[in-house]
């Protein structure tokens, strides 16, 4: 894989990279957690040898077109288009000292990609190198060698995962999975897919109704929920192994199971006829009540360090989401608006909320910060915005929506940045869960 093909370039690049970061930092150094994001004007120019005379292999345009869409999903970067830089997006050199900046600096190109292919004996190697335009200084470079077709899509991640933390010091995204129902006339089952969609897998074949898919903290594990006829059991995939088991549990309901960061099990059972949140041990046996009303209680969502627990409740009369501080057992009352407040993901480091809320106009996403107070309004249809779930990083959120007739997935930001359609291929997908690392 891509891991035994990957390799960072000579010493003396890696030198020059490094000091090259140091000057660019200061001026390319991009805030994606603040609210005045900046963006940044990125251009990717024409692949090219490496060695004058020598053939560019026709992968490197479908690597060039992967990193292109791979970039679309970062709403802080604005990707150039050739037309625009005086002689076009060819390059002379894939390196300094032999590129002119000054042309691409007249048209606020502020970050440039060369790419520099060699190919031989059937094997193919690619160098790339990302420049800040007005310094002319190296940000970084990477090579990628015995490079194949296959390798297309794991390569484009892992370069603009780079890319990404680079920019912002942050890189889970790129370096993620995503798991996902997906709807198709025989039922419901759990999908696995890059972190934008793409190369979706299907990882479950029980039949009948498989749904809210949840990875365990190392990603070697899914939970889900299996809609029998007569009751719910809980999945438990092991990932690697490919192996799935059905877990009866207490009563006729399991619903959202859900990971604590120590990798235990929360889920939503009724033992004695009442929905509520239970903790679970290591056996799947009961062990405690992690919220527990005269009326449901759903969707337990978990903060990276196993402090908080968001969830839905009915408490109140209608649902609304809720915060448990686990070490004090406190409950506070999030949501005050709507009469319908369902599906919580906490951000990792504890702070947000994200979560549905039916509106006039529809379902709609909604991020309230627990620290401030302030709740505001990040999705705007068309259709129903449901079921949110922060990324790894928690800059990232994605969600499901009709907008376009049918289900699919799509990626915002927690700023409200304008959605982007995931690849996850034909078909309905819903209830999305990202998993960091690979």
């Amino acid at each position: 894989m891509v891991t035994r093909i990957f390799r960072h370039l000579a010493l003396a690049l890696l030198v020059s990279a490094t000091l090259a970061s140091t000057v660019a930092a200061e001026t390319l150094r991009i805030d994606i957690f603040g609210p005045g994001q900046r963006q940044a004007n990125i251009i990717l120019t024409k692949p090219m040898p490496a060695e004058p005379g020598a053939i560019v292999p026709p992968m490197a345009a479908d690597m060039q077109q992967r990193i292109r869409e791979n970039l679309k999903y970062l709403p802080f970067l604005n990707q150039v288009a050739a037309s625009s830089i005086i002689g076009g997006d060819a390059l002379l050199t894939p390196k300094t000292p032999g590129i002119d900046f000054k042309r691409f600096n007249l048209s606020k190109v502020d970050l440039l990609v060369s790419s520099a292919w060699r190919e031989a004996g059937g094997k193919a190697e690619v160098v790339f190198r990302v420049y800040e335009v007005f310094t002319g200084s190296l940000l970084f470079g990477q090579e990628y060698v015995d490079v194949k077709p296959v390798h297309m899509p794991e390569i484009a991640d892992r370069f603009c995962s780079r890319l990404m933390e680079a920019l912002t010091g942050h890189k889970g995204f790129f370096e993620s999975r995503l798991a996902f129902v997906r709807k198709d006339s025989q039922g419901k089952e759990i999908w696995v897919a890059g972190p934008t969609g793409l190369n979706a897998k299907r990882v479950t074949s029980l039949g009948g109704f498989n749904t809210s898919p949840n990875w365990s903290p190392d990603g070697r594990r899914l939970i889900f929920t299996h809609v029998g006829e007569t009751r719910h059991s809980m999945g438990v995939l092991d990932v690697t192994g490919g192996k799935t088991e059905l877990k009866a549990l207490p009563g006729a309901s399991a619903i959202s199971p859900t990971h604590l960061a120590d990798g235990r099990i929360a889920v939503t059972l009724a033992p004695r006829g009442q929905p509520n949140i239970y903790l679970l041990n290591r056996n799947f046996k009961i062990d405690k009540a992690l919220a527990e009303s005269w009326n449901i209680d759903v969707s337990p969502s978990f903060d990276r360090a196993g402090r908080k627990m968001a969830f839905a409740s009915g408490r109140m009369g209608n649902p609304h989401i809720f915060v448990t501080d686990l070490t004090s057992g406190k409950t506070t009352r999030v949501t005050y608006e709507g009469k319908y407040n369902t599906s919580p993901s906490l951000s990792p480091d504890g702070r947000l909320v994200a979560f549905s809320r039916d509106t006039p106009e529809g379902h709609r996403i909604f991020i309230h910060d627990l620290e401030t107070g302030v709740e505001k309004q990040v999705t705007f249809g068309p259709g129903f915005d449901e079921e949110p779930v922060f990324d790894p990083d928690g800059y990232f959120i994605a969600f499901s929506s009709n907008r376009s007739g049918t289900y699919k997935l799509y990626l915002t930001t927690r700023h409200g940045d304008e959605p982007v359609m995931m690849q996850t291929g034909p078909g309905e997908a819903k209830a999305p869960d990202w998993t960091s690392g690979r």
